[in-house]
C-alpha cells in the first residue's frame, strides 16, 4: 500500500507519515521504489526499535573522552524521546577492522546507531556502511556531522600517517623481542 493510503488509515497527514520515514521512524516496515513512490508492507508487524549508542576512542589515555561522548550521545537520545537500548564503548583504532564491540552492536541488529562523530564509527567508507545498514532496516544518526570535505580529508590523512608509524613502531618492537628470545635460548 502507499504511504499516502496508510497514512490516511492511521489518521496521520502524509508530509508527518513521509518525515517519519526519512527520519526511519515508521512503526511498519516500508521501501522506497526507484520511482521515489513509498510502500508499507501491509502484514508487517510494528517493527521493534532498538536505539544504541556507539563510542570509540584510539588510546585509553582517552577513557576520560569516552565517557563523555556517551554521555553527549545520551543527551542526544533523551532529547529526541529514543530509548536507549545498549551502550557499546571501545577503545580501539578506527582503522582497525576487527573490533569487538563493533561487531557485538552489528550482531544486535539495532534499528538506530547514535554516535558522536561519523569517524568514531569508521574512519573510511563510512558511507558504504551506512548505505549497507540502512538496506538492513538500521539508521546511523551522526550528531556531529562535518560540513566540509576538505577538514574530513585532512584528517583521514593525518589518521593513515599516523596508523601507519604504529604499525612501523611496532614492527620493530616484535624483532627486538624475537631476538631476545633467541638470544636466551642460545
Amino acid at each position: 500500500m502507499k504511504l499516502s493510503e496508510w497514512a490516511r488509515k492511521q489518521g496521520i497527514t502524509y508530509v508527518t507519515a513521509f518525515n517519519w520515514f526519512k527520519k526511519g521512524q515508521l512503526p511498519v516496515k516500508a521501501i522506497q521504489t526507484q520511482t521515489g513512490t513509498i510502500l508499507i508492507q501491509e502484514d508487517s508487524p510494528p517493527v521493534e526499535e532498538k536505539t544504541v549508542i556507539y563510542g570509540r576512542v584510539s588510546s585509553h589515555n582517552k577513557k576520560q573522552d569516552l565517557e563523555r561522548q556517551i554521555t553527549r550521545c545520551s543527551d542526544f537520545c533523551n532529547v529526541n524521546g529514543w530509548t536507549i537500548d545498549r551502550v557499546f564503548k571501545e577503545v580501539a583504532s578506527g582503522m582497525n577492522d576487527n573490533r569487538r564491540e563493533l561487531m557485538r552492536m552489528f550482531n544486535y541488529k539495532p534499528t538506530r546507531i547514535v554516535v558522536e562523530n561519523k569517524d568514531r564509527l569508521t574512519r573510511f567508507g563510512f558511507d558504504y556502511l551506512a548505505y549497507f545498514l540502512k538496506n538492513s532496516g538500521c539508521n546511523i544518526v551522526v550528531m556531529n556531522g562535518s560540513e566540509e570535505k576538505q577538514e574530513d580529508l585532512m584528517n583521514d590523512l593525518i589518521s593513515i600517517i599516523t596508523s601507519f608509524c604504529c604499525r612501523i613502531y611496532g614492527s620493530r618492537g616484535r624483532e627486538k623481542v624475537k631476538e631476545i628470545k633467541q638470544i636466551i635460548k642460545c
